[in-house]
């Protein structure tokens, strides 16, 4: 009699979940089914990375450094997110556990008086600042004027408001919610 295949495949995921210990542990990976395509073999020797358990010592790579000057920052500017504009946030429920609360501002009027009536509050969560429309430094200096005590960075914001279906700003987005 012909196993059913969604059946076989339950048994399989119950055979590989099982743990193995002594001898079988050792044992080489068996793939059951391959459903074709091509091997990815070619892309991982490009890499040119050292056999498993050679012993050799990998050099470190480099993590470039970001300049945490002014003038680095300066060089950023101007910031502009296309999809966001100032205007108003309609508050809702979001499933993001662990996510740090954020905001988002820009250097408009709009900005500079929502962060005014919620600077304490941002300070009290903890919130980080993306400052979403900049052109200026000075524009950013009269955000970190204004939000005494905040981290505020100068980051273009387009994809994230696709993301969490934003249009307008100011918002903060928290683990729970979006508001403003």
């Amino acid at each position: 009699m012909k196993m059913p295949r969604l059946a076989a495949c339950g048994l399989f995921l119950m055979i590989v979940t099982v743990p193995l210990s002594g001898p079988q542990a050792a044992e080489p990976l068996i793939v059951v089914e391959d459903g074709g395509g091509v091997s990815a073999l070619p892309y991982y020797e490009a890499l040119n990375l050292p056999l498993r358990g050679s012993g050799a010592p990998r050099s470190p790579i480099p993590i470039p450094q970001i300049p945490l000057s002014v003038d680095a920052e300066a060089q950023m500017l101007p910031v502009r997110s296309a999809k966001l504009t100032p205007g108003s946030v309609t508050r809702r429920v979001i499933e993001a556990p662990g996510l740090q609360p954020f905001f988002l501002i820009g250097d408009d009027e709009v900005s500079h008086a929502w962060l005014r009536r919620h600077g304490s509050s941002l300070r009290e969560r903890n919130a980080s600042g993306l400052v979403v429309n900049v052109e200026t430094m000075q524009g950013l200096e009269r955000l970190r004027s204004v939000g005494s005590g905040l981290q505020l960075w100068p980051v273009s914001a387009d994809d994230l408001a696709d993301r969490l279906g934003l249009r307008h700003y100011p918002a903060l987005i928290t683990a729970t919610g979006i508001e403003q």
